[in-house]
């Protein structure tokens, strides 16, 4: 069977390119006679595969000196208490409610201190981005969280909040690499890399140096302290060594296509071609407030839950698969990560064309 064209929202479309140098490398890697899989995190062959990755991800992003990058485990999810347990030192953190990710980071966050909700585009189903520009920011708070897009509801940060001085905390699972971003304006900045950058279980954590320290809130445990794991290179204990081995193909695979300039490019164009589409289509509508449209996700709907159905199901028998929207909201959703080839979504369009005329 021929590859079908994946949109699914993660675990997602990886480069092809790096899946066959996976494959070639699965038996063998680089001569050592074994897979990375079977390799072990405290050999030279490893220590080299792990450190490559960083420096590639530190160039790529353009990571300043005083930041260092965690290889984590976890999920985003465990970031969602990680976060409070390491920063909220006066027990006060602010959030920005615009989806379901940062909804349940600030339920999480509970757990630990006062965490505000100052700003919310819940009254209108997560379809846009609220006003930022003048937040009620606690005099107090150790912290302001974002989740930069939101990948069930396909809004995105174009401008960042103005956080009056206080640090931000942002979640970017799902447009990490997606484009050049100026790393010096967050404390923290992480992701899941199912998304955009590799295999599901590896996290990865860009932090400010300063905010590594022992002062973590009582019985926070030694494998959720940051120092932990920035004294130990990621390596405090066996890392998902396979999943960010994949990670630093395609950290290289981005410097091919020219770095992330090049792939905002490439990303602006692809999604485009779907958003024209659907701001023409007499059938299929975004949900999503034009100016605040993501470039990673972009749901839609037809207005008949049946005829939602019928789409998705049809798309699937010609090979656009995981089109179905998140299980909270319904309709569709195609995610056109870095890895989706333009030609892709080209199909896609033409495919919901034909849909259109015969529906």
């Amino acid at each position: 069977m021929s590859r079908v064209y994946n949109f699914s929202a993660g675990p997602a479309v990886l480069p092809e390119e790096v899946l066959k140098e996976a494959a070639a490398e699965m038996l063998d890697y680089q001569g050592t006679g074994m897979s990375v899989m079977e390799m072990s995190h405290r050999s030279k062959a490893y220590q080299r595969i792990i450190d490559e990755a960083e420096a590639d991800l530190r160039e790529l992003m353009r990571i300043p000196d005083n930041y260092k990058v965690l290889f984590l485990q976890g999920g985003a999810h465990q970031q969602f208490a990680m976060v409070p347990m390491n920063l909220m030192k006066n027990k006060v953190a602010d959030y920005i409610i615009t989806g379901q990710w940062a909804k349940k980071a600030w339920k999480e966050a509970q757990l630990y201190g006062k965490a505000n909700a100052i700003a919310s585009s819940e009254d209108g189903t997560f379809s846009y981005i609220p006003d930022c520009t003048d937040l009620p920011i606690s005099g107090d708070a150790d912290y302001v969280y974002i989740c930069e897009n939101n990948t069930i509801y396909g809004t995105k940060f174009h401008n960042l909040p103005d956080t009056k001085g206080k640090l931000l905390v942002s979640d970017v699972s799902s447009c990490f690499l997606s484009e050049p971003v100026d790393v010096s304006r967050y404390g923290i900045i992480y992701g899941g890399v199912q998304k955009n950058i590799g295999p599901a279980g590896v996290v990865i954590v860009i932090i400010r140096e300063d905010l590594i320290t022992e002062d973590t809130l009582p019985g926070t445990p030694t494998m959720l302290k940051y120092k932990t794991h920035a004294d130990n290179g990621s390596m405090y204990n066996t890392p998902p060594a396979y999943g960010i081995y994949i990670c630093g193909k395609v950290f290289k695979w981005l410097k091919r296509q020219g770095g992330l300039e090049a792939m905002k490019e490439y990303n602006e164009k692809k999604a485009a071609i779907l958003y024209d589409f659907l701001d023409r289509s007499k059938l299929f509508k975004g949900t999503v407030r034009k100016e605040d449209r993501s470039l990673m996700n972009v749901p839609f709907v037809t207005g008949d839950k049946d005829l939602d159905a019928k789409f998705v199901k049809e798309a699937e028998a010609a090979g656009f698969v995981n089109l179905k929207g998140h299980r909270s909201v319904g309709g569709m959703r195609a995610s056109i990560y870095n890895a989706m080839p333009i030609e892709g979504v080209e199909k896609l369009v033409a495919f919901m064309e034909e849909f259109e005329k015969n529906n």
